[in-house]
């Protein structure tokens, strides 16, 4: 009796947090697993790192525009990022023949290299957060979480 009471409890105290509260919970823990995996497998780069290392092996030159737009981070965010990768050796910034003010970024070869090895440790912790759910879970995800973005960005 008293289980079931605990349990009413703390269903009850589920319900009243916020969506927010649950996206930053779950945010927090994915963002610290992805950051001791990148880690253990002797990565220096953080899961901010990984997002823009993984945009550009997808499509290389893109400008920091273009990476902020997709990683809806705002440029100066971006633009610290991108320092520290290029301090890093991962990426490296180059004058477009247009217009010497504006650059493109470019993986370097060790970047790609950590993206390779990165890639691993992301594909084995996307697959443990969908440990025990169903393709049709992750779809329903999908369409709740991208509901919920359409509804705060109108």
């Amino acid at each position: 009796m008293i289980k079931m009471i605990l349990f009413l409890r703390m269903d009850k105290n589920l319900e009243a947090k916020s969506i927010g509260y649950f996206l930053e919970r779950t945010t927090r823990i994915v963002k610290l697993a992805y950051l001791k995996g990148l880690k253990e497998a002797g990565l220096d780069i953080t899961p901010e790192q990984w997002v823009i290392l993984s945009s550009l092996y997808e499509q290389n030159g893109q400008s920091q525009t273009e990476l902020a737009s997709e990683s809806f981070k705002n440029a100066p965010t971006i633009s610290r990022i991108l320092d520290l990768l290029c301090d890093k050796g991962y990426t490296e910034r180059r004058a477009t023949d247009s217009d010497r003010r504006k650059f493109l970024i470019f993986l370097t070869d060790q970047g790609k290299k950590a993206v390779r090895k990165a890639e691993a440790v992301v594909d084995e912790l996307r697959q443990k957060g969908w440990e025990n759910l169903t393709d049709r879970d992750y779809e329903n995800f999908l369409r709740i979480i991208n509901q919920v973005f359409q509804n705060f960005e109108d």
